[in-house]
């Protein structure tokens, strides 16, 4: 009897020192993870104040997040009793058999580490790396993240984005939109070159330097093929680019000019 009650006692004794501790952990993760969340915005917020890069910023806070996260997952082991040294010793022999699954990973941070110095692009610019085109949400660890045109998140390898061709659209002032105007062949061209220039000329956002180009570009069974080349900041690259569209149209409306259709020649070769 005496043995059962001590069992007893010491069950529910084991229980409820477990339980504290099991309460005491959860408690520890919750105002842990609001004091590191408080840690980056304090840090974040004096950053932007100095005018800090943003890219440098989220990859910094990114940083101390995990330092912050892996120090208080290791507080809360060693309140558990579990020796961190040995816990350490124990992911180090692990690495070795894992250390090929993260070869991809630290490829990846090596990558960003390599991107934030260079600094190729930063938070802002409209970019085309890794194949993927759009405009940077955010420069992490492992992953810089885009958001594309057609409003769509893409997260891309830090390496592949290093590793591949980097296009920022948004490193110079101003970008070329590049449009084509088919005119039929009894189109006069330099005519059409003149009402092209006045017509861009007053579109909203059309840049006065460089000047737009209108040059006459190529020739063929139609006609005459005329380059239309605004420039523009690569925020209002679409705008001008429907823009351009439109003022061809409508020029070629009130002008008059026929439709540009293919024409055939025939010859007719009398019989012997």
């Amino acid at each position: 009897m005496m043995d059962m009650q001590s069992m007893q006692t010491f069950l529910s004794t084991t229980v409820s020192d477990l339980a504290v501790k099991i309460l005491a952990a959860v408690a520890f993760w919750i105002v842990g993870r609001w004091l590191i969340g408080r840690v980056i915005a304090v840090m974040q917020a004096a950053m932007n104040r100095n005018a800090v890069d943003p890219t440098l910023t989220k990859y910094l806070g990114s940083i101390v997040a995990i330092t912050l996260n892996i120090t208080l997952v290791l507080g809360i082991l060693g309140y558990f009793g579990i020796q961190t040294t040995s816990f350490a010793a124990m992911l180090a022999g692990v690495g070795v058999a894992i250390g090929a699954a993260w070869s991809g990973m630290l490829g990846n941070f090596a990558a960003g580490a390599f991107m934030l110095v260079l600094q190729p692009f930063k938070v802002g610019d409209f970019v085309t790396i890794g194949g993927v085109t759009g405009t940077v949400r955010e420069l992490g660890l492992f992953g810089t993240t885009l958001l594309t045109p057609d409003n769509v998140q893409t997260i891309v390898g830090n390496g592949k984005a290093f590793s591949d061709t980097i296009q920022n659209f948004s490193s110079m002032p101003v970008r070329r939109v590049d449009r084509t105007a088919q005119l039929a062949g009894s189109v006069d061209p330099l005519d059409a070159i003149a009402r092209f220039k006045a017509a861009v000329a007053q579109i909203p956002n059309v840049a006065t330097s460089p000047a737009p180009e209108v040059n006459l570009l190529d020739f063929n069974l139609v006609g005459c093929v005329i380059s239309v080349r605004p420039y523009t900041h690569t925020d209002h690259y679409w705008q001008v680019y429907f823009d351009t569209n439109e003022a061809i149209a409508r020029v070629a409306k009130e002008a008059g000019w026929p439709a540009p259709t293919p024409s055939a020649i025939h010859h007719i070769v009398p019989a012997a």
